[in-house]
C-alpha cells in the first residue's frame, strides 16, 4: 500500500517542478532497520535530491545545523527560486513547494483514501494518513539533500566504531555522501526556516544492519547476537512510555535511544558482548547507560561529538523519565504486561 501511493507520488514529482526531476526515494527508519515491534503503521520514506557545487556555514554552535548556498549556480536552474535574499537555499521555500505538489497528486489517486497531515511546526516532514481500515497508517515524507562533500569538521572525533566495526568500516562510511534534512533550528535568533540538519540515517541504517564485530554475526548460518532484540525493545520501552505520559515525555523520540544503544555498541564492541541468550541481561545493561545519560542531561550524538540532544533547560523531564525506567527496571517491566 505504501509503496504504491509513494511510487506515484515520486512519479509526479518528477515530473512537476523541473528543479525535483532528480528525486529518488530511499527508506529510512525503525522498519526498515527491521527493528520495528508494533504493527507496521508508521513508515519514513526520505526524497533525496543530489545538489553539486555547495557551500556549508554552521548555523550555531551544535555543528548539526547548517546554512546551504550554491558556489556556483546551480545545473537545476529552478532551485533558484528556492534561495532567499541572503543568497541561502531555503528549506522552508523548497518544503512549501513540495508539499503543495504532494497536496495536489493525493486528489489522482484513485484506489487508496491519502490525505495530508496538517503542517506541524518545526518537524521536517511532510505527512501522508492512508485510510486502511480498522486502522491508519502515516507515511512522513521528509526532503533530503545529498551533496558530494566531505563531512564537516564538527563530524572529527565522532563515529567512534573503530574497536566495534573497525577502522576500514569506518573510513569507507566517511567517504559516503552527506545528507542534510529540511529542519528548522529553534536557536535561531530570527526563524527564517533556511537551516539544514545533518542526517546519518543512511548510515545509521547500515550499523543497525551490519552490526557485528566479526562479519559473520546473524547470518544465516553465523553466530546469533542479540543487538536488534536490545534496539526493539529499548524503542518499545520508550513508545509505551510515551503512551502512558503523552505531556510529560512528548520531547523524547526513538532517535533517543538509538542514540544510546549505538554508544552501548562502542562500550561493548564485541560479538560476546552481545550472546543471543543473554537479551535480558544486555537490554538492562543499554538501559542503564541511557538512564545515566538522562540523570546527567547529556546523550551525546553519535556522529557530532559537541551536540548534545538532552537540551539542559528540560532537566526536570529527563528526570521525570529517569525515574519512570528506573522503576520499569526494578519491578519487571509491568509496562510490557499491560
Amino acid at each position: 500500500l505504501v509503496n504504491g501511493v509513494v511510487s506515484h507520488l515520486v512519479q509526479a514529482i518528477r515530473g512537476k517542478d523541473g528543479c525535483f526531476s532528480s528525486i529518488e526515494r530511499q527508506s529510512a527508519g525503525s522498519y526498515y532497520e527491521r527493528v520495528k515491534i508494533s504493527e507496521p503503521n508508521e513508515f519514513d520514506i526520505m526524497l533525496v535530491m543530489p545538489v553539486e557545487r555547495i557551500q556549508l556555514d554552521e548555523s550555531d554552535d551544535t555543528g548539526a545545523f547548517y546554512y546551504v548556498s550554491f558556489k556556483r549556480s546551480p545545473k537545476e536552474k529552478g532551485l533558484l527560486k528556492f534561495v532567499d535574499e541572503d543568497g541561502k537555499l531555503s528549506a522552508f521555500k523548497m518544503l512549501q513547494a513540495l508539499r503543495e505538489i504532494i497536496k495536489q497528486e493525493v486528489k489522482n489517486i484513485k484506489d487508496v483514501e491519502v490525505t495530508v497531515a496538517r503542517k506541524k511546526a518545526g518537524s521536517p516532514a511532510i505527512t501522508l494518513q492512508i485510510k486502511n481500515p480498522p486502522s491508519e497508517i502515516s507515511v512522513d515524507i521528509i526532503l533530503t539533500l545529498e551533496v558530494q562533500h566531505s563531512w564537516p569538521l564538527s563530524t572529527q572525533g565522532g563515529l567512534k566504531i573503530e574497536q566495534w566495526l573497525g577502522t576500514k568500516v569506518k573510513r569507507d562510511m566517511k567517504f559516503r555522501s552527506l545528507y542534510l534534512v529540511a529542519k528548522q533550528n529553534k536557536r535561531e535568533k530570527v526563524l527564517r526556516g533556511n537551516t539544514w540538519r545533518l542526517s546519518f540515517s543512511h548510515i545509521e541504517k547500515d550499523m543497525i544492519n551490519n552490526h557485528g564485530n566479526s562479519k559473520t554475526c546473524c547470518e544465516s548460518d553465523g553466530p546469533k547476537c542479540c543487538r536488534k532484540g536490545c534496539l526493539k525493545l529499548l524503542k518499545y520501552l520508550l513508545e509505551q512510555l510515551k503512551m502512558k505520559h503523552p505531556k510529560e515525555l512528548e520531547k523524547f523520540c526513538s532517535y533517543h535511544v538509538k542514540t544510546a544503544f549505538l554508544h552501548s555498541c562502542v562500550t561493548w564492541p564485541n560479538d560476546s558482548d552481545w550472546h543471543l541468550g543473554d537479551l535480558d541481561h544486555c537490554f538492562q545493561q543499554c538501559l542503564r547507560f541511557f538512564v545515566d545519560c538522562l540523570q546527567k542531561s547529556q546523550l551525546t550524538h553519535f556522529f557530532i561529538p559537541q551536540y548534545n540532544l538532552l537540551s539542559l533547560e528540560d532537566k526536570a523531564r529527563h528526570h521525570f523519565l529517569s525515574r519512570k525506567i528506573s522503576h520499569e527496571l526494578n519491578n519487571g517491566f509491568p509496562v510490557f504486561h499491560k
